[in-house]
């Protein structure tokens, strides 16, 4: 089905597009991974976690598809034709939850607290939530592809919370 609002899938400019629509995602996952990394064996490992906590594999694997998810839904965004509605606010607010994305893993990794972890977390939530509906104003299928990203930010909000509450001080 094609959706008359966007640009074809398949012509160079889209292409193009994907290419830049996949970088936010690339520099969110590396960035992400850099700060939790080095905090995971040693003090997250120490860490008084609640027994609904996923074992450590599950968070890659998760995050792999959801950045996808992200990286396709900000195509499909950019591919928008102009009278699909004012792409740059979308494009803005897309950009901001990354840096917020990021900014969750500096906070309760890197820092090394589950406190500022879940402040953080929940701008994040709202930031998911400004995006949605941004993406949606353009494209539907744009705003509804980060519902599974907000799900599994809401599920880390409460991972995060039990962690906090778990670890005081």
């Amino acid at each position: 089905m094609r959706d008359p609002h966007l640009y074809p899938a398949f012509s160079l400019r889209s292409l193009l597009l994907l290419v830049v629509a996949m970088l936010p995602s690339m520099v969110a996952s590396m960035a992400g991974s850099w700060l939790t990394i080095p905090s995971l064996e040693g003090w997250y490992a120490t860490l008084n976690k609640p027994f609904f906590t996923p074992p450590n594999i599950v968070f890659p694997l998760v995050w792999t598809f959801l950045y996808a998810l992200m990286a396709l839904s900000f195509w499909r965004v950019l591919r928008a034709r102009p009278e699909a509605g004012p792409k740059t606010s979308a494009i803005l607010i897309f950009l901001g939850q990354m840096v917020v994305n990021v900014g969750w893993s500096w906070a309760f990794f890197a820092k090394r607290s589950p406190y500022l972890g879940l402040v953080v977390v929940g701008l994040l939530f709202l930031a998911i939530l400004m995006t949605i509906r941004a993406f949606r104003e353009i494209d539907r299928p744009a705003g509804y592809a980060l519902v599974p990203y907000l799900a599994w930010v809401g599920f880390a909000s409460l991972l995060n919370g039990a962690i906090a509450i778990n670890n005081p001080g």
